[in-house]
Parts: C-alpha cells; structure tokens; sequence
C-alpha cells in the first residue's frame, strides 16, 4: 500500500490528471531485471512500461523512466543521456563496484544510480521515494 501525505505535490501522469499514477519506462534488456524493476515499479504506485531499447520512451508515454546500465543491446549512458534530454525523469541501475559507470550516468543526466542490491532489497519504497508518492 502506498502512502502520500497530505502536502505532497499530486503526480502528474501522461494523461495530465493530478493523482494519476506516473508511467515509467523500464529500460532493460535482461528479462530478470526487467520483470524486478516492473514489479517494483507497480508496488510503488506507478506503470511500468517496458521497453528493450530506448527509442521505446515515445511510444510509451512514460513521465519517468529506469535504466538498467549494463545492458548489451544499448548503451545504457547514452540512454540516460537521450532520456534526460526529453526533460523525462530519469535513473539508473546498475553494479555497486562500477563507480565510474555510475558517475558517467549521473554526468549523463540520472537523478541517481541504484544499485542493484538496493533495489532487489528495497525496489518499491525506494522507486516511491524517487516518484514522490
């Protein structure tokens, strides 16, 4: 169950209506991780929508998007880097020991990089934290 606070701002979703839940894209091309981050995603309040490469973000409607950074078939920076350019809220996950992976996506435009030990222990509360709800 996912609690918001009275003096939270309403999320906004692709359909404009305030309270709506937001539509994010998980980008990953590792169906394990995928299926993970969208559970995750769902449990905090949000809809995921998947997508194996990057150029997915139009037609998903997302508000919001995850990318998994080592991924093989894209170049997980660079999807950060194209994502962040839309004005989408993004970040990113990937190996704790890869710090300068992790620094070129937050260079790239990510919010924040998890790494996936955090997000397989706590995925939904902190995926509700990074969406406000």
């Amino acid at each position: 169950m996912t609690h918001r606070s009275s003096d939270a701002a309403p999320t906004q979703s692709v359909t404009g209506g305030a309270g709506e839940a937001p539509v994010v894209l998980v980008l990953a091309d590792d169906l394990i991780w995928a299926t993970r981050l969208a559970d995750a995603v769902k449990a905090a309040g949000g809809v995921p929508k998947a997508a194996r490469r990057a150029q997915g973000l139009a037609a998903s409607g997302a508000t919001h998007a995850i990318v998994d950074l080592t991924a093989r078939a894209y170049d997980g920076v660079a999807a950060v880097r194209d994502i962040a350019d839309t004005g989408t809220s993004v970040v990113a996950v990937g190996q704790h020991d890869d710090t300068a992976l992790r620094k070129a996506a937050i260079d790239a435009g990510a919010e924040r990089v998890f790494t996936y030990r955090a997000l397989f222990e706590d995925g939904p509360r902190s995926i509700a934290r990074w969406l406000g709800r």
